[in-house]
């Protein structure tokens, strides 16, 4: 896969996640609760997000993030998006930001680029399925069930949509004005929540227990990214070591990187847990809008 450290961790922690997901629905299924087959169409479209993102799906140039920082200061794959493009190009001849903040920036970018993708997979899923409904002759019992599953999709795209129309204004406000220093969040996936929590159907102490929480998965996300540096500098370090032939200084780079590399993949994990029900109660309180 020519995959970097980085993205190898990365890949060990999504798969981990999807074969939880995977036994938890098996479970179900068993215990007769997934009739529909909505968790197992979603539980499909995650391992297509993955196999997409780390281009195992058999297409050339498909990944969706090489790394997770800038290399040298320029960036390594392109945002497929001539809107992306123009900004990202406005925002790194503008002079309003350091190395620091183009490197976030970029990182924002990037998160953009990933939910277009993933939004776009969806509706893919979506199209499908409603080309099979539409072809089916005799409604019945089961088709009524398939149109509610269709209907919870179509719900997920509007979200999902939502989120990439107000992720695309803040990249636009951002690249034209630069960083505001009194924000409260930095890191895209957390602006991303704070966003939709502000617009879910949640009491005003419900958002300051969110916004409290926010705080502490901000902190773990710089936390992890903390990490794939220093694996991505353990990894330098080893492919140096092993081109000069001592043996003692080799194993001891071996069992720095072995450390670093479980506790990226432990903490990446963790994260993109975290994650998952942050997601799914701020969904929850989006719907809870529309009714």
């Amino acid at each position: 896969l020519h995959l970097s450290a980085v993205k190898l961790a990365e890949l060990h922690s999504d798969l981990k996640i999807q074969e939880k997901d995977e036994l938890r629905w098996k479970k179900l299924k068993a215990e007769g609760l997934d009739e529909d087959g909505e968790k197992e169409a979603k539980l499909r479209r995650n391992l297509n997000v993955i196999m997409t993102k780390y281009g195992m799906n058999g297409k050339k140039d498909s990944q969706l993030v090489d790394t997770n920082y800038i290399k040298d200061g320029t960036e390594s794959d392109t945002l497929d998006d001539p809107r992306l493009e123009k900004l990202w190009s406005k925002a790194k001849t503008s002079g309003k930001f350091s190395d620091e903040e183009l490197d976030k920036l970029w990182r924002e970018f990037k998160h953009h680029k990933e939910k277009i993708h993933e939004y776009n997979i969806l509706l893919e899923t979506v199209s499908r399925t409603e080309d099979i409904h539409k072809n089916v002759i005799n409604p019945s019992e089961e088709n009524l069930v398939k149109e509610e599953i269709l209907h919870n999709k179509h719900r997920e795209l509007k979200d999902k949509l939502r989120s990439i129309n107000q992720g695309f204004e803040r990249l636009r406000k951002v690249s034209h004005q630069g960083y505001d220093t009194t924000s409260e969040f930095e890191e895209p996936r957390v602006i991303d929540l704070w966003d939709m929590a502000k617009s879910a159907n949640f009491t005003e102490k419900e958002l300051e227990s969110f916004r409290e929480e926010l705080k502490h998965f901000e902190a773990k996300i710089e936390k992890h990214h903390h990490y794939q540096k220093q694996l991505e500098i353990s990894h330098q370090k080893l492919k140096h070591v092993e081109g000069t032939g001592d043996k003692d200084h080799l194993n001891r780079n071996k069992e720095k990187y072995a450390m670093l590399e479980e506790k990226t993949k432990e903490l990446g994990y963790k994260v993109k847990k975290h994650l998952q029900d942050l997601s799914s109660r701020i969904s929850q309180g989006l719907q809870h809008n529309e009714l």
